[in-house]
This record gives structure tokens, sequence and C-alpha cells, in this order.
């Protein structure tokens, strides 16, 4: 889909910091931003609280107005701003999981006991660069490319597609492949 009128004129307002642009920039992709958010963090088995989405949504609106609108400079208009406005998104949420450390299922975490707690620390290794390292040992070729990538990196599918040259539809079922493989050599991903 390419970019529409609408999105194009909002694009240079901003760009051209006319009054209001950016209340209506930020007006009109706040939803998606929130969702891509959620569903990030659902994916991840990742409870955010209301403060946290708040952070996590200021983070990605700053990071598209650091330096001078950079990323949104960077657009070339080839898809919607919809979509480029996800992956970018993504990608800054995605850091910022990492970054945080956010706990995995912390809410169920918070009510049980001290060897419960320690199996739901467990599920976050995909939040820890040196824990993902040691089970990737387990892996190999463009199995272990691919977790690499996805966690470590925060490439979406379709930038794992392009690096690897492996469909696009193959990234997911493979990621559940190399779980299932750590699950089974008792890793806890």
């Amino acid at each position: 889909m390419a970019l529409s009128d609408i999105d194009r004129n909002l694009l240079q307002r901003c760009l051209a910091m006319r009054t209001n642009a950016w209340e209506d920039f930020v007006d009109r992709f706040l939803g998606l931003v929130v969702h891509v958010i959620s569903h990030s963090a659902q994916c991840r088995s990742i409870r955010l609280s209301a403060e946290d989405r708040e952070d996590l949504t200021s983070e990605v609106f700053l990071g598209l107005l650091a330096k001078d609108f950079a990323v949104l400079r960077q657009f070339r208009g080839e898809s919607s701003l919809a979509t480029y406005l996800t992956v970018v998104a993504r990608r800054i949420v995605v850091q910022e999981l990492i970054k945080r450390k956010v706990p995995a299922n912390l809410a169920e975490a918070a009510s049980t006991s001290d060897s419960e707690r320690h199996r739901y620390q467990g599920e976050e290794r995909f939040d820890d660069r040196e824990e993902v390292e040691q089970l990737l040992k387990g892996l190999q070729g463009s199995e272990a490319d691919i977790v690499r990538m996805y966690h470590l990196e925060g490439k979406s599918y379709r930038e794992i597609s392009s690096s690897t040259g492996i469909p696009e539809n193959t990234v997911g079922p493979t990621l559940s492949r190399a779980r299932a493989k750590l699950r089974g050599a008792g890793a806890t991903p």
C-alpha cells in the first residue's frame, strides 16, 4: 500500500514543524503505537503496567523526534506510513524491553513462592544477551541466526527474511522449532 495523500501531507507538515502538526501526528498514530507495544510485550510474555505502556509510548515518539525527525526523514514512501511506523515502533519497543529487562509474567511472579518465582525468571531468558548466547550454542546455522536476529537484534520477520534469504512465512515456525529444541534441552525460553 502506498503513502496516502493525508499521511504525505501530515508528514510534510511535521518535517516543516508547522503549528499543531506534531499533535496531529501523535493523535493519528497513538493507537498504532500502543498496539505495537501491547503486541510486542505479549509475544514475549511480558506483562506491562499502565506506567510501562506510557513510558514505552513516550520512547517511541521521542525516537521519532530524535535528531530533527531523522527516522521520519528516512521514510521513502514505498509503503504506508503506518507500516513504516509499525516497524520503527517495534524496533524501539524491543530494544527498550531488552534494555529494561522487564520480567516476564511479573503479575504472577509477584504472588508466588520463591521457587515458583525462580521458574518465572527462567522464562525471561530471551531478554538477557548472555543467556541467549548460551542457549544459541545448542542451535546451528540459519536457526541460530534467526533466533539471534529476532531476540537479540529485535529484527522483524521481513528483515530476517531479507538477511537470510528464507521466506518470511518460515521465520515464525523456525523460531517455534528452536524454542522447542531449547525447551527439550532443559531451557525455558
